[in-house]
This record gives C-alpha cells, structure tokens and sequence, in this order.
C-alpha cells in the first residue's frame, strides 16, 4: 500500500521537503478573560455544544493545534490547569460525521508531565454526551467509511484500544521534523495500523508489524525505566508483562543490540548520572549495586567500554562539572528516541 502511495507522490512532486506544520494553530489568549472560553466553544461550535458546569470563572487558557493528515486529522488541545469541568454533548444535524478516537490527559499536581487515559471513540453523527474536568484531548478523526469500519459501529477490544492510544501517542511525539512528503505515508501507516487494531488479519498484520513493534517497544521502554533497580528485571519478565514471546522481544529490540543490552546501558545511565551528581557522596560500589552490578571489577570495565572513561574518573569529571558522554556513534538519548526511531522509519517507509 504503501509503495503506491509513495509512487504517486513522486510522480505528482507534491510536498517535497517542506516542513508539516500545523493547518491550525490558535489560543484564547486575544479574548478578554471573561470572553476566553466563548472563544474557545466556538471553535467546535460545528459539531459539539461545550459548556462549563459552573457559571463562574476568571479565564479560560486553551490552545488547539490540528495537523492534516490526508483524509485524517490529529488536532491536540489543551486547556491546562482551569479546574472546570465540562459537558459537551453532539449537535443534532453535524457538519461532520467523522469517528474520532480521543485521549484525555491530565496535569498531575506535583508538576510531572501529562497523564494519559483510556482511547475513547465515537461517531460524530451519533447524538452523544459525557462530561470530564481533564487538562487536554488529542484526537485523531477519520472519515465514517475509514477502510474497514461500519457506519456508526466500531468495535474495538479493550486490548487494542490501549495499543491505539500507545500508537496515537507515538505519532504525534513523530511528527516534528517530518514533511509534508510524509503525509500520504503516514496515513497509510496509520491506516494499516488501525486495521490491524480493528480488524485482525495476517494481511493487516504484516502491514502493520513495524508499527506494532514500535509501540511495544514504547512500551517496554516505560517498564524498564519503572523498573531498573529492580534485580528481577530480566527479559522473561518483560514478555509476560508485555504479553509476548521471548523471540519477538529479541527481534524488537535487535536494534539496540539486544533486549539485555538495552537494560544494561539503561543502568549505566543512571550510574554515570550518580557519579556526576556532586551531591551524592555514596561509594562507587554502592552506586554500581543500587543499579545492579554487583561485581566491581566487571563495572568497571563495562563502564569504561561504555563512555570511554572509568567510574573513578567520570566521578572526578563529574564533579569538576564536566559532561561524560557516551563513545562515539552512541547517541545520548537513543533509548528514549529508539521507539521513535522504529516508527519513523515505518512511516517513512
């Protein structure tokens, strides 16, 4: 599918090169405070009544960015740290008759970043209600005959609507830095994806796989840095939670040399970021244990093969306020990146 898709773009040279930007880009912060949250309704005042379950209120601060995707669209809007809670409720005739599958997010109150929860999904051209008090939505809209859909039917597992959320979220971390040649690629990913989601076949599979692949690695990433101090850690463990076999584990992270490997650099991190922390005074070989090493000697080398540098020495560095970084050809951030790595190169394919 893809391939034609990339065929035809190159034939008709649309996009090339040019950066995807936003095709909205717009806030309340024109409107007098009073006025922000009017302004903010009528933004979607074509599909959905939005009101505030409480008459007053000083401000309303929102912001709604929408990126086109070919015939879908992924808009992201955030309305942090109101505290209103909100109903909205379809209109009887819509403009649009569009799915949309919905993330709400929330700000937690110690200031970590966005909490996610659970993909939502609905027919625009079905008379609809809820209510919600979160910080943010990112939706993504298709057309109601999205390929394998039913009118005003979408079944999904619950299951897969956590893999799709996973997925949403994946896409839209991906797309600074992509084109507008990109387009029609990611959303034929995009569609192979869901389709595979929704409608399981080997066809949809084997499209879909390096997507798939993608957001489990996203999510091992998330376990393995939840769980790095824990000895138990092993690759076993990471199958059984991520509900997969050892050899699709091995395979997914082939790129990082291994799922151990993987693990086992993620922990030196955390020791080469202690050693440099003149803060903490703890002995070399505690912090190696902390993280898991448990032979001295063994760390040590494995430190220096890694950065180029003994621990001793990274601690001195270190604390003179010098950054140890890895050897060269290995990326500082590549673990947080290497999920989305493997999707990119899925979308771009």
């Amino acid at each position: 599918m893809q391939d034609k898709v990339r065929g035809e773009a190159e034939r008709d040279g649309t996009g090339a090169g040019e950066p995807l930007t936003c095709a909205v880009d717009v806030d309340t912060s024109a409107a007098p405070p009073a006025e922000q949250f009017d302004l903010f309704r009528s933004w979607h005042s074509n599909i959905v009544d939005v009101e505030l379950l409480r008459d007053e209120f000083g401000s309303f601060a929102a912001r709604e960015r929408v990126w086109q995707l070919g015939g879908l669209t992924l808009a992201f809007i955030e309305y942090p740290g109101t505290g209103y809670r909100r109903r909205w409720s379809s209109r009887k005739n819509p403009v649009f008759d569009h799915w949309v599958l919905s993330i709400p997010q929330t700000i937690p109150s110690d200031g970590a970043p966005f909490q996610t929860g659970q993909l939502r999904w609905q027919c625009l051209a079905e008379p609809h209600e809820d209510q919600g008090e979160d910080d943010g939505v990112l939706c993504l809209f298709l057309p109601r005959d999205f390929a394998f859909s039913q009118a005003f039917t979408l079944d999904i597992r619950p299951e897969m609507a956590t893999f799709i959320a996973d997925y949403i979220l994946l896409l839209y971390g991906s797309l600074p830095g992509r084109t507008v040649n990109d387009v029609p690629y990611i959303a034929a990913a995009t569609t192979s994806l869901l389709a595979a989601c929704i409608t399981p076949s080997r066809d949809y599979f084997l499209e879909a796989r390096e997507a798939i692949d993608a957001v489990l690695m996203a999510r091992a990433n998330k376990l393995i840095a939840a769980s790095l101090g824990d000895r138990s850690l092993t690759p076993e463990k990471l199958c059984q939670e991520l509900g997969i076999s050892r050899s699709r584990l091995y395979r997914i992270f082939e790129p990082a040399g291994g799922v151990s490997n993987h693990i086992r650099r993620q922990r030196l991190l955390k020791t080469r970021d202690a050693l440099g922390d003149n803060t903490d005074g703890s002995p070399i070989s505690t912090i190696a244990e902390k993280w898991g090493f448990m032979d001295p000697s063994a760390y040590s080398r494995t430190f220096k093969k890694e950065f180029g540098i003994s621990p001793k020495d990274a601690r001195a560095a270190g604390w003179l306020g010098i950054r140890v970084v890895p050897s060269a050809g290995r990326p500082n951030d590549y673990a947080a990146s290497l999920s989305n790595i493997l999707l990119n190169n899925y979308l771009s394919r």
